[in-house]
């Protein structure tokens, strides 16, 4: 993969488009202080290179019904590359998992799961995820409250010299 270039209007324009992905390219260049067109050129450029990965509308899980969220920590029988890869899969198949990570420690993946109710969850816990193939061990946390919920990565690192295996680079 090659290395993008990218300038302190870059960043700028990559904070206000976390911020809402739904801005035109005329607001953007104001607030970035750039013309419409070299917003378009430099966005298209981001996209291109995957940096953008997507635009999305964020959804309100309580609005939408999904009022419980649970933080599930799950070990397999054995983490082979072909058990794994089973769970992986079934997994990605579960629209109630929004993410899955694979983690050392005493777990070998945490899950962030939603559902409409406890009576919801129970039901997924125990006819899905129980269910798949090398699950020996599931424990999780329900959330009580949202102190903070992001999907704005912090760009500051980027200034400095690469100290990471970041693929994009800061040029003044």
């Amino acid at each position: 993969m090659s290395m993008i270039n990218v300038d302190r209007y870059d960043l700028a324009l990559l904070t206000e488009l976390q911020r809402d992905g739904h801005i035109t390219n005329s607001a953007l260049g104001q607030k970035v202080h750039l013309s419409t067109s070299q917003i378009s050129r430099r966005v298209q450029r981001l996209e291109e290179a995957h940096v953008i990965e997507r635009y999305t509308a964020v959804l309100d899980p309580a609005v939408v019904g999904l009022g419980v969220i649970a933080f599930t920590s799950v070990t397999l029988d054995r983490q082979g590359e072909t058990r794994g890869d089973q769970f992986e899969r079934a997994v990605e198949a579960m629209p109630e998992v929004l993410e899955c990570f694979s983690v050392t420690g005493e777990a070998d993946y945490i899950l962030r799961i939603v559902a409409p109710d406890l009576a919801a969850f129970s039901e997924f816990m125990m006819n899905d995820l129980l269910r798949l193939p090398g699950v020996t061990n599931v424990k999780s946390n329900i959330t009580l409250k949202k102190i903070k919920h992001s999907h704005e990565l912090p760009l500051e690192h980027v200034t400095q010299p690469a100290k990471s295996r970041q693929r994009i680079r800061f040029s003044q």
